[in-house]
């Protein structure tokens, strides 16, 4: 892979599994130095990222932080600012399924969970890390939404209320970012390999979808100084797709 992000620095949450680790060791491997943020359990998870990256001769920085602490995301900017000055790319990947349950079922604590963490922290690091993207002569912005938003599947409620959040969120940020170096896009990955998928549907042959390093690419792509695309909501599956034509 060319080094189409040479120097650049991307903050990547939910980064010590799944799609999160292999965006991060692919932005490293375009040449990126990396924020890796997840959540405090995973600090084992997030220094074996560390080692894999520092092996490929990029730089990263590991930020164990819950994401529900949004205080700590303010910090976590300034903390950014104080040190570089900038941040280049934002990928908000994080995020949890939640119950599978009739809306009626899902408890307060559950409910209010799935918000924190899928809306809430994606719009604190908007408030966070906006004014370092814009210090960036091509800052760039990513957020994961889901196939289920907008598909009104029943007992996915609570999971897709939160994603088409988030895509509203991503879009209308993109829209307010239309006269700034700032360009901001969505990724519906479909179905992955990964933990989440297992658990959403259980009894799958994972070994038939793609994974975390198949999707990875993408989100270089997105990142690069030179992507043009802004407001787009990016199908990975559809993406695949041409590329393979």
């Amino acid at each position: 892979m060319s080094k189409i992000l040479q120097g650049r620095r991307a903050l990547v949450t939910g980064a010590s599994r799944g799609i999160g680790k292999a965006v991060a060791l692919a932005l490293a491997d375009a040449g990126a130095d990396i924020i890796a943020v997840a959540r405090t359990r995973s600090q084992g998870a997030l220094e074996e990222l560390d080692d894999e990256i520092a092996a490929k001769g990029r730089a990263c920085t590991l930020v164990p932080m819950d994401l529900r602490d949004f205080d700590a995301i303010d910090r976590l900017g300034g903390a950014i600012y104080e040190r570089w000055g900038k941040l280049d790319i934002l990928v908000g990947n994080a995020g949890i399924l939640g119950p599978i349950s009739p809306l009626g079922h899902i408890g307060v604590k559950d409910w209010a969970e799935l918000m924190d963490i899928n809306v809430t922290a994606n719009w604190r690091l908007i408030r966070s890390m906006d004014p370092l993207l814009k210090q960036s002569d091509a800052g760039r912005a990513i957020f994961v939404t889901s196939g289920a938003a907008g598909k009104h599947k029943p007992h996915w409620g609570g999971y897709a209320v939160t994603k088409a959040a988030v895509e509203e969120l991503a879009l209308t940020y993109s829209a307010e970012s239309r006269i700034s170096n700032v360009k901001v896009n969505l990724v519906d990955p479909g179905p992955i390999a990964t933990d989440m998928r297992t658990r959403a549907v259980p009894g799958e042959d994972a070994s038939t979808l793609p994974t975390p390093s198949d999707i990875a690419p993408l989100f270089v792509e997105l990142a690069s100084p030179d992507c043009g695309k802004a407001g787009e909501r990016v199908s990975f599956y559809d993406w695949a797709a041409i590329k393979r034509s």
